[in-house]
């Protein structure tokens, strides 16, 4: 089982859109990290994003690349502040599932995954990337196992 986390693609300001909706360089670098997932084969099985238009709009954009045989799905529980444990069952019974979300939220499901705290984060996420955590048998929690980044550095 693998478990992605997205960070949502840059998204407009509210002072150009309400709904901050994702910039035409959001939708880019989305398109461009989902290609590259393609390409190697990742493969999964549902796609799960917030209420928010730019979660939305960057799982529609992953799933037109994945091609997720469960489909896309809005799921309540991922916005920025939102209480990162309510997610443990689906979590745990959930194969190859994607999570598309927000800061701080998917900083801190990560660092809970990995260390049973919400923080310090464990990783430096970036709009449009994925971070794929596998769950770590040895010590019986999760680990990161790579992640794609629009940048590097």
């Amino acid at each position: 089982m693998a478990l992605y986390l997205v960070q949502h693609g840059k998204s407009h300001g509210k002072d150009i859109d309400p709904e901050q909706g994702l910039t035409d360089e959001g939708k880019a670098e989305v398109a461009r990290i989902a290609d590259v997932a393609r390409g190697y084969g990742v493969k999964v099985d549902a796609i799960l994003h917030s209420t928010k238009k730019r979660a939305r709009q960057t799982a529609d954009i992953i799933a037109q690349a994945l091609e997720p045989a469960g489909g896309i799905k809005e799921k309540s529980g991922l916005k920025p502040m939102d209480d990162v444990t309510a997610l443990g069952g689906l979590i745990d019974s959930a194969p190859n599932v994607m999570l598309v979300g927000h800061l701080p939220f998917m900083s801190r499901l990560a660092a809970w995954l990995i260390t049973g705290s919400i923080e310090p984060p464990v990783f430096a996420f970036q709009n449009g990337g994925i971070v794929c955590l596998k769950e770590n048998p040895e010590v019986g929690g999760w680990m990161i196992a790579w992640s794609l980044m629009p940048r590097i550095g």
